[in-house]
């Protein structure tokens, strides 16, 4: 990873950290890099989601690609998996995401995807990344008719919406379900989307206002949903994120389920239809052991990656596999997207409940989870810099790791996009991983602060 491009895009606070001077830099910088691999005038696609500091990070990207003859198109506010989607329909050389994702609304980010859809290499990035912080010295500004042009392309969403009705190809007739949109990207292609499918659906999280963004809402904070749809009766719900790239659900008693449930139900059924390469699903290390004994249990297997979805990724491209993901829900239907579509996963995993005409809780029932303890510790690039410099805490953690006697594991690890150093302890007994959770927290926190 490059200073500026970290697992998931440049991000940081708007105005702060993601300024529009810089986000001008990065579309001038991007414009060169690619045009120079292309050797034609560039088209752009750009998407937002609903964060207030969308517009103006919008209108300093366009300048900037403009400035050195790349023409844009806006698509407004979409989807993140819209974009990749349409970068490759529209026949684009790259797409632009303006979003944070999951992260709270004073949060934005810039990430780029190639004309196939996928995120760009980290070399391409790195050659970005030394035009921006070489602040353009090197790149030449156009004038007069080699100005690109900046037009709104009205069809975006409809056109992503008929995509998404073809590959999930569900009727849904019947369901009753609750929709979380987070007050985000989905607030509008979801309302087009699942009742299309046949589904009777009930929406909350679909009146963003620029600042509610995944404010107690969306995927991040299922309590609301959980209890919208014990409250009314409801057959499940599913929530996204505020850029709709990650999918989580709650069966008809409120249960939550997470990526990893999600994923072995559709690996299940993938491999029970002959569509699963190698009976094998690809996670990350995050990923529960309750998970892992199943899929050993049902004949599949499971390859294993760093946290990140570009990792998850990379390893389904290498190897031919057709399903892999995140427990935070960022799941990957290569055969029919190139990136995590919450919307699409929402799609199939109604589908098959509908197909199995069953209830989400006997999915949601697939295995049982391990207990998982998760601690956030708030850190700051040099403090991160510390935490992964010192021997004492490795050493501590693996103390930690013994204690539980193979009946448990430990992960800690930098986030790529938050500031922050996450603790995950999980195993059979939840008094001890909480304890031993704890006790990690507390070293960490001795050393670095």
């Amino acid at each position: 990873m490059g200073k500026l491009f970290g697992t998931d895009g440049a991000r940081g606070v708007a105005g702060k950290d993601l300024t529009p001077e810089l986000a001008m830099q990065i579309g001038r910088a991007a414009a060169a890099v690619l045009a120079g691999k292309t050797q034609h005038r560039p088209r752009f696609i750009i998407g937002k989601d609903t964060r207030i500091s969308g517009d103006m990070l919008e209108s300093a990207l366009a300048a900037g690609l403009c400035s050195v003859g790349a023409d844009v198109e806006l698509l407004g506010v979409i989807p993140t998996p819209a974009v990749a989607h349409l970068v490759r329909k529209y026949g684009a050389d790259a797409g632009v995401v303006i979003s944070a994702s999951h992260n709270p609304v004073e949060f934005n980010g810039i990430k780029l995807f190639g004309g196939e859809g996928y995120k760009l290499p980290d070399e391409v990035e790195e050659e970005i990344e030394h035009h921006v912080f070489n602040n353009g010295a090197e790149l030449t500004l156009c004038t007069g008719t080699a100005i690109g042009t900046v037009r709104r392309v009205d069809t975006a969403l409809s056109d992503y919406v008929d995509y998404l009705a073809k590959a999930i190809g569900a009727d849904l007739t019947g369901l009753n379900i609750a929709i979380d949109c987070a007050n985000g990207a989905a607030s509008e292609a979801a309302g087009l989307l699942f009742p299309r499918l046949g589904a009777a659906c009930r929406f909350i999280g679909t009146d963003p206002d620029g600042g509610n963004i995944n404010e107690g809402c969306g995927s991040t904070h299922l309590d609301k949903l959980a209890k919208y749809v014990v409250d009314n009766g409801l057959d499940c719900g599913v929530a996204f994120d505020g850029d709709a790239d990650r999918c989580l659900a709650v069966d008809e008693k409120g249960r939550e389920i997470d990526g990893d449930k999600i994923i072995a139900i559709l690996a299940k059924d993938l491999k029970d239809t002959g569509k699963l390469p190698e009976d094998t699903a690809v996670v990350t290390v995050m990923s529960n052991l309750g998970f892992i004994e199943y899929m050993k249990q049902n004949g599949m297997k499971t390859a294993v990656t760093a946290v990140g979805d570009r990792y998850v990724l990379e390893e389904m491209r290498d190897k031919g596999y057709v399903i892999g993901g995140e427990q935070s829900g960022h799941i990957i239907l290569l055969a029919h997207s190139t990136t995590g579509d919450g919307e699409l996963t929402a799609g199939m995993l109604l589908r098959t409940m509908a197909e199995k005409k069953c209830r989400m809780s006997e999915l949601n029932d697939v295995y049982a989870r391990f207990p998982q303890v998760m601690v956030n510790i708030k850190a700051t690039p040099e403090e991160k810099a510390r935490y992964k410099e010192d021997e004492y805490i490795a050493g501590f953690i693996e103390s930690q790791q013994q204690s539980l006697m193979g009946l448990g594991r430990v992960l800690v690890r930098v986030s790529g996009t938050e500031p922050l150093i996450r603790i995950m302890v999980e195993g059979r007994d939840e008094a001890a991983i909480a304890a031993s959770a704890e006790r990690i927290a507390v070293k960490i926190n001795e050393r670095i602060h």
